[in-house]
C-alpha cells in the first residue's frame, strides 16, 4: 500500500491544464504576464545558490547545487527570479512524507508551464529529509511544482527524482507547515490538484484557507 502512495504521490493530471482554457487576449493596453512565456527563463543558474522562502509559518532557506542537477537547478533558479512561487500555497502536506507545493496561483500561468517539460536529470544524490526535488509524473515531465522531503525518502531515488538542494535554514518551519488537510484524492480529503490546477489559489483559499501560504521567495546569496 504504501508503495501505491508513492506512485500516486506526483501525478499532474495534463487534463487539469486543458480545464483552464487558453489565457484572455488582454490587449496591448495591458501587457502580459512574463510568466505566461516559460521559453524566455533561461537563464544558466550559479554553481550554486540560496533561496530565502518567507511563509506564514516562518522562514527557510533552500540551498541549491547545480552539480547535482543541473537541468532542475537551472529550471528552479529562473522560476524564483521571475517571482512564481510569490502568493502559492504548500497545498499538499502527508505527514511522513514530504510537503509539496508550485501550484501557481493564476490557472493560466500555471497551464504555460505545465508545458514546459523538463528533460530529466541523473540521480546524484539521495531523496533524504531536507532535500528538495521537483515533482514528475514520469519520465522528463517536470515543471514547476517541488516537494521538500520530511523524511528519509531514498526510495524514491531509483524512481527517477533527483535532489537539486536541500533545506539549511528552518527544517522546523517546514515541520510545521500546515498538515490538517491530509492528502489529496483519492488518497484523503485535501486538496485535489485538478482542480488546484484549474482554478489556482481562488480554489484553494475558498475550500482550505488554513494551508500555508509562500509570501515570497528570493535568491539571497550566489556563487560566482
Amino acid at each position: 500500500m504504501r508503495r501505491g502512495l508513492l506512485a500516486l504521490a506526483f501525478v499532474l493530471p495534463a487534463a487539469a491544464a486543458a480545464a483552464c482554457g487558453e489565457a484572455p487576449d488582454r490587449g496591448s493596453a495591458e501587457p502580459r504576464d512574463p510568466l505566461l512565456r516559460p521559453a524566455q527563463f533561461t537563464e544558466t543558474a550559479p554553481p550554486r545558490f540560496a533561496v530565502r522562502f518567507e511563509t506564514t509559518a516562518g522562514e527557510f532557506v533552500v540551498e541549491v547545487r547545480r552539480e547535482w542537477a543541473p537541468i532542475g537547478a537551472d529550471r528552479f533558479y529562473n522560476l524564483v527570479q521571475a517571482g512564481y512561487y510569490d502568493d502559492t500555497r504548500i497545498y499538499r502536506v502527508v505527514p511522513g512524507f514530504m510537503a509539496q507545493f508550485g501550484i501557481h496561483g493564476d490557472p493560466f500561468i500555471h497551464r504555460a508551464w505545465a508545458r514546459a517539460l523538463l528533460r530529466d536529470d541523473p540521480v546524484v544524490e539521495s531523496n533524504s529529509r531536507g532535500r528538495v526535488t521537483f515533482a514528475k509524473a514520469g519520465p522528463n515531465s517536470r515543471t514547476a511544482e517541488v516537494f521538500i522531503s520530511t523524511v528519509e525518502n531514498a526510495r524514491l531515488d531509483a524512481d527517477g527524482f533527483a535532489p537539486f538542494g536541500e533545506v539549511v535554514e528552518g527544517m522546523e518551519v517546514v515541520d510545521a507547515f500546515h498538515a490538517g488537510y491530509g492528502d489529496g484524492p483519492p488518497r484523503g480529503e485535501g486538496p485535489y490538484a485538478a482542480m488546484a490546477h484549474a482554478r489556482g489559489n481562488e480554489y484553494l483559499d475558498e475550500e482550505y484557507p488554513e494551508l500555508t501560504r509562500i509570501i515570497r521567495a528570493v535568491v539571497v546569496d550566489a556563487e560566482g
